[in-house]
C-alpha cells in the first residue's frame, strides 16, 4: 500500500465509524451508505431519522421534567459571624444549579452554641472558626492572620504590629463560656500561659463592636473579618506571636444527603478558586 493511501486511513474518524457499525449491527439493516465524500443515509436510514429525532426530543423532555420532579426543601445555613471573602455568593450559585427547587436560608446563631445549630439538628450545614465541638467534621476554607480590635485613640493602636505581650494587661471581651474552646481560641490561650482579663462577655458581633467602640475592652479578630466589621471608632492592627485562625464549613458526622454533600463540594470548589 502506498504511503497517500496509508494517510487516508490515518484520517479517517474511527470512533464514529465504530458507532455506526455497532448501530447497523443492533438493528440488523444498514443506515449509512459510504461514499467518496463521507457517509450518506441510506433508505432506510432516512426513514428512521424523524423518529430518532422525536426520541431525542422527548428524551430531553423527560430529562427536564425529572429534574422538576427533584425532591426539594430548605437548605439551613448557620452562621456566627459573616462569611464574606468571595465564598458564599458563588457557592449558592452553584448548589441552586445543582439542586433546583431548593431554598436556602441563612441563619445567625450566638456563639453560646458551638455547634452553630449542627447540634440540634436546626442548621444543617454552618460556617465556624476552629475549633469545633465533637462530632462535627469540617473542610477549612480560609486561613488568616489574627489581630486586635481596639478602641480608636487607644496606645496600641499608634503600633503597625502589635506584640501579644502587650495585650497581657488589657481588658478582653470574651465569648460566652458556651462556647468552650473557642471563647480560648479568641482570648489567646493557645499562647498564653496565664488567665485574661474579661472586661465584658458577649454573644453576637454586633455587641463585640460596640463593648469595644465603649472601651469595654480590646478582642482578637480575624484579619478578614477585620474588614467585614470595619467600624467607626474601632482600630484593627495584626498581632504578632499568634497562630492564624480558620474558618471552615462544618456538617454533621456521618451526614450524607445529597443538599449537604452538594454545598460543601461547591464551596471545596470555590475555595481553591479565591
Amino acid at each position: 500500500m502506498g504511503r497517500a493511501g496509508v494517510e487516508s486511513r490515518s484520517q479517517r474518524p474511527l470512533g464514529a465509524g465504530v458507532v455506526h457499525l455497532a448501530l447497523e449491527r443492533q438493528l440488523g439493516f444498514r443506515v449509512f451508505e459510504r461514499v467518496h465524500s463521507g457517509v450518506v443515509l441510506t433508505r432506510q436510514g432516512a426513514a428512521l431519522l424523524p423518529v430518532a429525532r422525536d426520541l431525542l426530543e422527548r428524551w430531553r423532555d423527560g430529562v427536564e421534567a425529572a429534574r422538576a420532579a427533584a425532591p426539594a426543601g430548605t437548605l439551613v445555613i448557620g452562621m456566627q459571624t459573616a462569611v464574606g471573602r468571595g465564598l458564599q455568593q458563588e457557592a449558592l450559585r452553584r448548589f441552586r444549579e445543582a439542586m433546583p427547587g431548593w431554598e436556602v436560608s441563612l441563619r445567625l446563631v450566638g456563639w453560646d452554641d458551638p455547634s452553630c445549630g449542627l447540634a440540634d439538628g436546626s442548621s444543617d450545614v454552618a460556617f465556624l472558626w476552629l475549633p469545633v465541638p465533637p462530632g462535627v467534621r469540617t473542610h477549612v476554607l480560609a486561613s488568616e492572620r489574627r489581630g486586635v480590635a481596639v478602641p480608636a485613640g487607644h496606645p496600641l493602636a499608634e503600633l503597625d504590629e502589635v506584640p501579644f505581650a502587650a495585650l497581657r494587661d488589657e481588658p478582653f471581651i470574651a465569648l460566652p463560656r458556651a462556647a468552650g474552646p473557642l471563647r480560648a481560641f479568641w482570648l489567646g490561650m493557645d499562647v498564653r500561659g496565664d488567665e485574661p482579663v474579661v472586661g465584658v462577655t458577649t454573644n453576637t458581633p454586633e455587641e463585640v463592636f460596640e463593648a469595644v467602640t465603649g472601651g469595654l475592652g480590646v478582642v482578637l479578630v480575624s484579619e478578614g473579618n477585620a474588614a467585614l466589621y470595619h467600624r467607626p471608632g474601632v482600630t484593627y492592627r495584626p498581632v504578632a506571636g499568634l497562630p492564624p485562625a480558620e474558618l471552615a464549613i462544618a456538617w454533621r458526622e456521618g451526614d450524607v444527603r445529597p443538599q449537604v454533600t452538594v454545598f460543601v463540594d461547591a464551596l471545596r470548589q470555590v475555595a481553591t478558586k479565591v
